[in-house]
């Protein structure tokens, strides 16, 4: 990796660990070169590529900031009517469950590649978080937590276009990890909740270890079982609610009765 790149993932880790938002102004180039450990010909070279990237933006004699993305504003407004929709239809939650396949595949693989120790540590917070609500029987506080791992894996993926598509994809995400969760944990076996938290660490590990391939086979295995899980409770509720529409001479008698 060229010393240009390697700065401006380093700006991008600072940028995030000191979780500046869109708006807000960085330190100063000679401040970034004694933080950053380089010098601030290659800080300067490093904030010239974000800017043209659009990810800061420069104010002549005042410093340099961060830039909002404009795509964030109409992809918002695009992913919110989808909560409507699964609240009206949960079959969306499958459309859902695919678009998350797709893209934590790739942010799975890359945060293996790019997470920083801070990182690492937001990863492993959210997981504790998780297992804490978890333990305590907050299921709406642990689906919070649940969609914030999984949302600080695609941070650690360094990959502002994913990060801001997740971001945005939020809500949605969340409203169908609680709906998910609530389906899985209330109407399936205990050991389903075991399962997920086994899935959750094994993710965690190999992002931890920095094996991108490990990471993206465990999101993969997650997302699938998850789906899978959902099939089946969705199929079974369909069979009793075709058996509670048959007339009450075709139904099945109970065993032992006359």
């Amino acid at each position: 990796m060229r010393l240009a790149d390697h700065v401006v993932e380093k700006l991008l880790a600072l940028v995030q660990a000191r979780g500046l938002q869109p708006g807000q102004r960085l330190p100063a180039e000679r401040q970034l070169a004694l933080e950053l450990g380089v010098s601030r010909t290659s800080v300067r070279e490093a904030l010239q590529k974000l800017i043209s990237q659009g990810v800061l933006s420069a104010r002549r004699g005042d410093g340099t900031y961060v830039q909002t993305v404009p795509s964030a504003d109409w992809l918002q407004e695009a992913m919110g009517p989808l909560a409507g929709l699964i609240e009206s239809d949960p079959n969306y939650r499958y459309d859902v469950l695919e678009t998350r396949h797709a893209l934590e595949s790739s942010t799975a693989w890359l945060a293996a590649q790019r997470a920083t120790a801070q990182d690492k540590e937001r990863i492993q917070r959210c997981f504790d978080v998780m297992i804490e609500h978890q333990q305590s029987g907050h299921a709406e506080l642990a689906a919070r937590a649940d969609a914030q791992f999984h949302l600080a894996i695609a941070e650690a993926s360094h990959n502002l276009v994913l990060v801001q598509v997740m971001q945005s994809l939020f809500t949605v995400v969340l409203s169908t990890v609680e709906r998910n969760r609530h389906d899985m944990f209330r109407l399936s076996a205990p050991v389903t909740l075991q399962q997920l938290t086994v899935q959750h660490q094994s993710l965690m590990q190999a992002i931890l270890e920095g094996d991108p391939q490990r990471a993206r086979a465990c999101i993969g295995e997650h997302l699938e079982h998850v789906r899978h899980t959902i099939l089946q409770m969705d199929e079974e509720r369909a069979r009793r609610e075709r058996s509670m529409r048959l007339p009450a001479e075709l139904m099945p008698s109970p065993p032992g009765a006359p």
